[in-house]
């Protein structure tokens, strides 16, 4: 199977289903950032981590490819076959921000990004993700999206801000708070 197909050199690209749309669809966008949020994941995986952790970034990253695929998807004419987003996933990432928090101090103001590179790229995934939430909600005003996806994407943002703090307690790392000038 050759990598190159040359059928988007104009600008376009398919939807699974056939369908042919801009590269600039705000469907493309939606799944374009889901699959960076994905790759951010990857690179968060590969820091400094604990293996539960680990263990919980590759369920996350599988998750985003299912939501990947449900956004590439035409939902009128595509068959095939898309892997469901079940709301067990969502409950999955409440149970680990509930652990995680269980263990933190209590946050006593917003704290600003950094302190170790494995904090620094939990963030940015953070960020990412709270993009990819942005797109799919613009995109969901006009077109289907299946709501777990939204929530699911909701929820994966808080996850990884409160992952944020535990990677700082677990590498003994400063977390610095936001004072903000008066």
């Amino acid at each position: 199977m050759k990598v190159y197909t040359k059928t988007g050199d104009q600008g376009s690209t398919s939807l699974l289903g056939g369908t042919r749309v801009p590269k600039s669809h705000d469907r493309i966008e939606a799944y374009g950032t889901v699959d960076e949020l994905n790759s951010y994941i990857g690179l968060l995986r590969d820091q400094d981590v604990n293996k539960d952790i680990a263990a919980i970034l590759i369920e996350i990253q599988d998750r985003l490819f299912t939501i990947g695929s449900s956004l590439a998807s035409d939902p009128d004419k595509s068959k095939v076959k898309i892997p469901d987003l079940l709301e067990s996933d969502v409950e999955l990432l409440e149970k680990e921000i509930d652990t995680m928090n269980e263990q933190l101090p209590e946050m006593r103001s917003f704290v600003l990004p950094g302190g170790h590179q494995s904090i620094s790229f939990c963030h940015i995934a953070r960020c990412v993700c709270r993009r990819a939430e942005r797109l799919v909600i613009r995109l969901s005003q006009n077109e289907f999206v299946a709501d777990l996806v939204i929530k699911y994407l909701n929820r994966l943002s808080d996850y990884l801000f409160v992952l944020s703090r535990k990677i700082t307690q677990e590498l003994d790392a400063e977390e610095t708070p936001w004072n903000p000038r008066k």
